[in-house]
């Protein structure tokens, strides 16, 4: 009860909490481009999708951690296609009832994939 004449002060707010939101949303973005270094990126990824969870079933900053999970879900998505992707492309190659010979499987391995082209002993 306070006396006429007086007011109430009230505490100031604590600051929002957004920390796990923007740090899901940093590695969502960031594991795009990550994907190109080996699948880095999925890595990032499955810790974003972590890290937006948590923040939001804590509710900090729901919003944000919505659009890192969002983010972090697009990335792994893209990943696990190319990975599929990938591997598909490596199984045909290793394939021996289309490729009988070691010749064969690398220049398969040479065509499908041009980019591990000189790294292989002759």
């Amino acid at each position: 009860m306070t006396m006429p004449g007086y007011q109430t002060r009230t505490p100031p707010r604590a600051p929002e909490r957004r920390g796990l939101a923007t740090a899901s949303l940093v590695l969502g973005l960031v594991g795009l481009p990550a994907l190109l270094l080996c699948g880095a990126g999925l890595a990032a990824a499955l810790v974003g999708l972590v890290l937006g969870a948590v923040a939001a079933l804590r509710g900090q900053s729901r919003g944000l951690a919505v659009a890192g999970v969002v983010c972090c879900a697009v990335t792994l998505a893209v990943g696990a296609v190319s990975l599929v992707w990938l591997l598909s492309k490596a199984a045909q190659c290793a394939d021996t009832s289309r490729y009988p010979d070691d010749y064969g499987r690398q220049r398969c391995i040479d065509r499908e994939f041009p980019f591990t082209s000189g790294s292989h002993a002759p």
